[in-house]
């Protein structure tokens, strides 16, 4: 009997996930693919498009481009999902129909509660984001003079709020803008989660591009045109960009699946089945259980290679085989700023066309770091499309 999947979500998880059932199942189901976007964007690339809106084109890849013929899509909105009636419920109304259901609908950015921060700043979750913070830097900078430059200011010092500002500094000095850009942090470090050496080589360069670093003190609240820094600091602003953190997607609240009380992501065991039997999550709309306290972190490189996973594992619940469990297996980190980049404690890629040496330790930069970031947006989009494409996004990458 040919059963009915579906997969919510077009980004790595859900395009990785439609990719890989494809592969695993074929013909064995009626595979119906949801999405409120009719693409898929490299999202990880998407700073890009602040400095040159025509990135857009080698980064956003239509669905029909990365889904066989057979597989249907359905643009519309998920509004709910039955766990008991089996059907996905759509924002025109419809539904449709399942046995098994894979949940990669993402995340949105979280704002954790500070006075006036939703309401005032810019986000960059998708392309329509990427492209308002390049139409606002370029407003700003239109009206600003060298006496009163334009002042930019990017909440949070995570990968893409240091990949931003770089790609905002870079937009600055291609135009010759009246600009002053800043980055600020609430802990003590820019990019927190990695090592000392890392930490200390991307702060350098943040600087060398002449951006601001402010650490140490949290966004408190914001008006109209002023961030409040901690007790006493005051930074004016005509473009604010906060890339924070993330939380759930709305939808996610009212799901009957077992889910944080405060995110609302969707707890996932390693194999990733939800609490409601023929549910799956992956992506940064679950938390996947993995060794330890913490879940697989919501990355790019977590959902595609979950992604990689979770057609075997729909196969085998198909057939009545034990579900394979995973476990996310950290490849290194690879930052941009700007034409720049770094790297630390790269692994080799398992599949990769060419090998990739391994490279632990101490950071590095340079051509080699800036060709990896190049090969590894290249590898991703040749996985779900082919050669082509992947040749003509490597100069913007």
């Amino acid at each position: 009997m040919t059963e009915n999947v579906v997969v919510l979500g077009s980004g790595y998880a859900g395009a990785g996930a439609v990719k890989s059932i494809e592969k695993k199942l074929g013909d064995r189901v009626d595979l119906t693919w949801v999405s409120d976007v009719d693409h898929h964007l490299v999202l990880h690339e998407a700073h890009r498009c602040i400095r040159n809106p025509r990135v857009k084109e080698k980064i956003a890849i239509p669905v029909d481009e990365i889904k066989s013929p057979s597989t249907r899509f359905v643009q519309a909105e998920v509004t709910n999902i039955d766990s008991d009636e089996q059907v996905v419920e759509l924002d025109d109304g419809t539904t449709v129909n399942f046995d098994y259901c894979v949940v990669g609908i993402g995340s949105q950015t979280a704002f954790f509660g500070i006075d006036g921060l939703q309401e005032h700043a810019l986000t960059l979750k998708n392309l329509s984001d990427a492209l308002e913070v390049h139409d606002a830097v370029k407003a700003a900078a239109r009206d600003a003079t060298r006496s009163d430059p334009a002042q930019v200011i990017v909440g949070g010092a995570g990968l893409s709020g240091i990949q931003s500002a770089g790609e905002i500094a870079e937009f600055r000095d291609m135009h010759r803008a009246p600009i002053d850009i800043h980055i600020v942090e609430g802990l003590e470090s820019v990019f927190p989660p990695g090592e000392p050496e890392i930490q200390a080589q991307l702060d350098e360069m943040l600087r060398e591009r002449d951006i601001q670093i402010h650490t140490g003190e949290f966004i408190g609240e914001v008006d109209d045109d002023t961030v409040y820094v901690g007790d006493d600091k005051e930074l004016e602003y005509d473009v604010l960009l906060w890339t924070g953190g993330i939380t759930g997607q709305n939808v996610a609240e009212k799901l009957d699946i077992g889910q944080d009380e405060r995110s609302h992501r969707l707890h996932a065991a390693s194999t990733f089945e939800t609490s409601e039997p023929g549910i799956f999550a992956i992506g940064d709309s679950a938390l996947v259980e993995q060794p330890g306290d913490e879940p697989a972190p919501p990355t790019a490189q977590a959902a595609w290679d979950a992604a990689e996973v979770v057609g075997e594992n729909l196969k085998r619940a198909m057939n009545d085989q034990p579900l394979q469990e995973w476990r996310y297996k950290d490849k290194g980190t690879v930052i941009s700023v700007g034409e720049k980049a770094v790297a630390q404690d790269v692994k080799p890629i398992e599949g990769a066309e060419m090998p990739i040496a391994r490279v632990l330790g101490n950071p590095f930069g340079g051509m080699p770091a800036k060709t990896l970031k190049k090969a590894i947006a290249a590898r991703w989009i040749n996985k779900i499309t082919g050669t082509s494409r992947a040749a003509k996004a490597w100069t913007d990458m």
